[in-house]
């Protein structure tokens, strides 16, 4: 199948390494450009060895306010036309409700929320019909997921945001979706594992709550959104995927 990805070019956030690492691999190898970005210069510099041809990178927070006009310049000056975003932000920091303190909300209001709106709201008026706007969420959007108050709290509502947005760019021709990873082997996953003191017995516990009885490896969460990216998605908008093995109870 042709995804169409063609020459087109992509600014993906969070993405030397993980989820948006995998997903850059997906579109490069169907012939797309993309520019990768992250806070780590090394780690962007990492990235862009392994995709090779096609990839250049940036280093940016987006908890930075200046984080946004620099990337979408960067991205303007790298790819010529910015066909698609991939925005993904670093998971919050873990904690029960109650023990969290206010200033990791605080925080986190800042990474997980206004930076991706402030890099969407700088690149919106250089994007034209056929574009697609990606948030990579988490199925807390849809369920909660135990000591991840934070990310119980602020996915949902940038879910909905991403729901909004839809809206208000469906008339320009513009995409605006979601992605719901599940449990993804990626290095995150296993700091968490070893953080435990018996990462088999974590992963095996993992497991046995996933209907395919197994965790996704990060190559198919990349194709999943590379598709989602790509052209062959043009009437997909508004939209929640979910990418995680059967975990979500909702339909």
């Amino acid at each position: 199948m042709d995804l169409g990805l063609g020459g087109r070019g992509y600014l993906l956030t969070g993405a030397s390494r993980g989820l948006g690492l995998a997903t850059a691999r997906a579109l490069v190898a169907d012939g797309a450009r993309v520019l990768v970005s992250s806070r780590s210069a090394s780690s962007v510099d990492a990235a862009v060895a392994a995709l090779g041809d096609g990839a250049s990178g940036a280093v940016a927070d987006l908890a930075d306010p200046g984080a946004a006009e620099h990337l979408v310049t960067t991205a303007r000056e790298r790819l010529g036309t910015v066909d698609g975003l991939l925005v993904s932000v670093g998971g919050p920091a873990p904690g029960s409700v109650l023990e969290t303190p206010e200033d990791a909300w605080r925080a986190a209001v800042d990474s997980v929320l206004l930076g991706p709106l402030r890099l969407v709201r700088a690149l919106v008026p250089h994007l034209s019909a056929g574009a697609v706007i990606g948030f990579v969420l988490s199925t807390s959007v849809r369920q909660p997921i135990g000591s991840l108050a934070i990310s119980n709290g602020l996915r949902p509502g940038l879910a909905m945001t991403a729901k909004a947005l839809s809206d208000e760019l469906g008339p320009r021709g513009i995409r605006v979706l979601g992605l719901m990873p599940g449990t993804i082997a990626t290095d995150r996953i296993t700091e968490i594992e070893a953080a435990s003191g018996d990462p088999a017995a974590a992963r095996a516990r993992t497991e046995r709550s996933i209907p395919l009885r197994r965790v996704g490896q990060p190559e198919e969460f990349g194709r999943v959104a590379a598709f989602l990216l790509s052209p062959a998605a043009s009437y997909v908008t508004g939209t929640m995927v979910a990418v995680d093995g059967g975990v979500l109870r909702t339909p």
